[in-house]
């Protein structure tokens, strides 16, 4: 009952005209963004962690964050029905029958199942939420210094091993961002570190120049280099009315067994470190395909290709907040973003947030809830217009993205070097791209290397430099031994097939688990 009048009280603070204006504000931006081919969520809410500078009210700041969240989420499939070109990477498996369906004349159904399907598993998972964060809160509560260390090594790793093409190329992604996080003031000794005599490096690499370069110059410098490879064709909407046009009975009763159980598959993957929403979509098609009663409907327009991955997409989403609200511990790059957000506050999530601040933690849980609805509400009436959204000019769209990421460093720093460094980054981030570095263990190394650093110091103080501390406690222990396993998984197949004495060639070099997003 105690969760319940939580989250009564944040509704009472959420429905309030103030907040369901920044609801409105960061389900329309997202939805926006997310229907712009190879821009995310990520790349938007860098873009406004310099506004944040300026706003004394964080519950404002991250209910507008979350509906950003969502609103890509949402917007992401009409990209792949309409386009074949998904906004971001969770999208892709929507793609797949969703522009089999457009092609066929059933735009209107494919994009109904997918907003519909968006809501169920996004209030469903929502609610799963409201009932897991303070049990886990409680359990973060009796971790201990080795335990947090073990902890963000696994996210690190998991993130590096399974994100991209390349171990190798994740791993110097990772260290880059460690080097970053390194810089600055020590903050046991007090010591200087690689600051090269500059005062500005003092108070370390600002995060925010770091993102900002990162996802919103680096990323629009890699998307404005492809733009001649990107279609341009957006495949109309069928005419007619709506009351015949959307879902028939038929797509009901297909469309409501892949909602749920993309669900189920959704929300524990988003909650796992680099589970993000691609894992989850996958695995939802696969399934729906392995169970379709027609099979050879599956690559030309299966609806339950559309419901399943579009519930799952949106019910990884709560379960990305569950590790981060709880823990302190980001396991997607958008994540990542989010909690350096928390950092511009002075606030730190984990356990302690729940007693600190929980107007704000209740009001954000709320706020999915209302953010989910406005949604509805703006998706399928405001289709035409987001399809216009599509027609804007390519050229104009990504410029205006680097005026404003110069504009927002500049007024966030006050320092025209911190608006070079940040181009700077994006220069490195563009190379990244363009030679298949993933940019999200750059910044997952960055935000949690320094914590990773503090609390193995922490834990070694406490043991008297007894390495074993992290070896004896048993949850350190299989933290430890999974941040191991995490560097096996993408190899899995290989492995097994070698073992079962087949030609290993056959199968794939690597899995790879997620893009970043």
């Amino acid at each position: 009952m105690n969760v319940f009048g939580d989250l009564l009280s944040g509704f009472g603070t959420v429905l309030s005209p103030e907040y369901l204006l920044y609801a409105a504000i960061g389900v329309t931006l997202g939805t926006f963004v997310g229907v712009l081919p190879g821009i995310g969520p990520a790349l938007t809410i860098a873009l406004l962690l310099p506004v944040t500078f300026s706003l004394d009210d964080p519950i404002g700041t991250f209910i507008m964050f979350a509906g950003i969240y969502y609103g890509a989420m949402y917007g992401g499939s009409t990209t792949s029905i309409l386009l074949n070109t998904p906004g971001e990477s969770a999208s892709v498996a929507t793609a797949i029958e969703g522009y089999q369906m457009a092609r066929r004349g059933r735009a209107k159904a494919a994009l109904a199942t997918a907003a519909i399907g968006s809501f169920v598993a996004g209030t469903i998972s929502t609610l799963l939420l409201s009932l897991l964060a303070q049990p886990v809160a409680r359990l973060a509560s009796t971790f201990r210094a080795a335990d947090y260390f073990a902890l963000a090594l696994l996210a690190m790793v998991a993130v590096t091993a399974l994100v991209g093409r390349s171990v190798v190329r994740g791993l110097m992604s990772l260290v880059f961002g460690l080097f970053l996080g390194l810089v600055g003031i020590d903050a046991l000794t007090g010591q200087a570190r690689f600051t090269f005599g500059t005062m500005e490096l003092l108070e370390g690499v600002d995060i925010v120049v770091v993102i900002v370069g990162l996802f919103a110059i680096g990323e629009t410098l890699y998307v404005a280099s492809r733009l001649r490879h990107l279609p341009e064709h957006v495949h109309p909407l069928e005419p007619g009315s709506a009351r015949h046009g959307w879902l028939t009975r038929d797509d009901w009763r297909r469309s409501w067994g892949p909602w749920l159980r993309g669900t189920a598959v959704g929300f524990p993957f988003g909650a796992l470190p680099s589970g993000g929403a691609d894992v989850p979509t996958f695995l939802s098609y696969t399934y729906e395909k392995h169970r379709a009663r027609d099979r050879a409907e599956f690559g030309k327009g299966a609806i339950e290709g559309v419901a399943g991955p579009e519930a799952a997409n949106n019910a990884a989403f709560s379960g990305v907040l569950v590790p981060l609200l709880t823990l302190g511990i980001p396991t997607s790059a958008t994540a990542a973003v989010m909690l350096a957000a928390f950092q511009i506050f002075n606030l730190q999530p984990g356990p302690q947030l729940f007693d600190t601040s929980p107007e704000l933690v209740w009001a954000l849980i709320a706020s999915l809830y209302v953010g989910n609805v406005l949604l509805l509400l703006l998706n399928l009436p405001l289709i035409r217009v987001w399809v216009k959204v599509l027609q804007i000019p390519r050229p104009i769209l990504y410029a205006g993205i680097l005026v404003f990421a110069t504009l927002g460093v500049y007024a966030a720093t006050g320092s025209v070097n911190q608006v070079f460094m940040a181009y700077a980054v994006g220069v490195v981030g563009f190379g990244m791209r363009h030679f298949d570095f993933p940019i999200a263990p750059v910044i997952l190394g960055l935000i949690l290397g320094p914590m990773m650093e503090v609390q193995f110091r922490r834990a070694l103080l406490v043991a008297n430099g007894d390495l074993s501390t992290f070896v004896t406690r048993p949850l350190t222990a299989v933290l430890l031994a999974c941040a191991v396993l995490a560097f096996v998984v993408p190899y899995l197949p290989r492995i097994v097939a070698r073992l079962r004495g087949r030609d290993s060639r056959d199968e794939p070099k690597k899995l790879v688990f997620a893009e970043d997003d």
